[in-house]
């Protein structure tokens, strides 16, 4: 199956992150490659793409996919909430600029055997990278229906959450739930007729919270969120595109913070602390895609893009 993915606000992306032929820009969440295409695209010889995900098959697809572009190139297989040490390993200084395009790519989503899918029939994994020990089987079997009632409440936003996951819990006793089917199927029995009847597919937001905890996908954007500005060189960009109100709520806080980390009292008439903002937000207000991109991608529909711009310097890794 070949590896593709629509890149999302592509244009957007392009015109925010203001690329310098010369410079050196991080795609963390490298997918098919659309995003990082347009970047090499954009470099000359002098430039450098660094390439990051946690998929073998996306850094392999991707690898191929950008082969003719003549910008040095880095693919790695990581998660990108390690760009420290990603960067200490290529022995390079700071970024031009990044994007972190969030969620699951179509690839996965449209490949079967990864069980990301409420829409076929597979094995219950959900792992972005697939050496990882926790799957969604795991979640599903061996989790207590507290806990299961929690992340499905908290990270899917579930409205049956408890319900949910009490179905589980009496339908696990009398077998394991191997298949994202037998879930499916756990879902809709759960969920009233008359709820079922409007809005996305019952399983949507169960799954998503599944794939959330199966992947720690929510720790991992806070903590990839603070070490991609703190790697931003002067003038440096940060694009971030997020899909659901958990990961957008993250990405607004951070910036907030960053922007005006002053903890003064309100009344105070002059900043004591000392803490002075290290990034400007360039868009006050999330950027969504247009009709037109929404028509041709349906996956687009809920995408939101923030940037932020990185306005002085920090010793991040100490090299020259």
């Amino acid at each position: 199956m070949e590896f593709k993915h629509t890149p999302v606000l592509f244009e957007e992306c392009m015109e925010y992150l203001r690329i310098r032929p010369d410079g050196t820009y991080a795609d963390g969440t490298l997918g098919g490659g659309g995003h990082s295409k347009g970047i090499c695209e954009r470099l000359d010889e002098a430039g450098c793409l660094i390439g990051i995900d946690r998929d073998e098959d996306a850094i392999e697809a991707a690898r191929g996919r950008l082969q003719e572009y003549s910008c040095e190139k880095h693919f790695v297989q990581s998660n990108y909430a390690d760009i420290k040490g990603v960067l200490e390993s290529l022995g390079i200084a700071g970024l031009d600029g990044a994007i972190l395009d969030l969620g699951v790519s179509s690839f996965q989503l449209d490949n079967k055997n990864r069980g990301f899918s409420y829409m076929q029939d597979a094995p219950l994994d959900m792992r972005m990278d697939r050496g990882c020990e926790l799957t969604a089987e795991t979640v599903v079997n061996q989790y207590s229906r507290r806990e299961l009632t929690e992340i499905i409440k908290s990270y899917g936003e579930e409205k049956w959450a408890s319900r949910i996951a009490g179905f589980i819990e009496t339908e696990r006793k009398k077998q394991p739930i191997t298949t994202t089917g037998q879930l499916v199927e756990i879902i809709k029995a759960a969920i009233p007729a008359s709820a079922r009847r409007d809005g996305p597919h019952p399983a949507k937001r169960t799954f998503q919270a599944i794939r959330i905890e199966v992947n720690d996908e929510l720790g991992q954007l806070r903590r990839a969120v603070e070490e991609f500005i703190k790697a931003l060189n002067p003038g440096g960009r940060l694009c971030t595109i997020t899909f659901h109100s958990l990961e957008d709520r993250i990405v607004k806080e951070a910036f907030a913070k960053h922007a005006d980390p002053c903890t003064c009292p309100k009344d105070l008439p002059v900043c004591v602390c000392g803490k002075k903002p290290d990034i400007l937000k360039i868009t006050s207000k999330p950027v969504i895609p247009a009709e037109e991109e929404t028509e041709q991608n349906p996956r687009a529909r809920s995408a939101k893009l923030r940037v932020a711009e990185k306005i002085k310097s920090v010793s991040y890794l100490g090299f020259k």
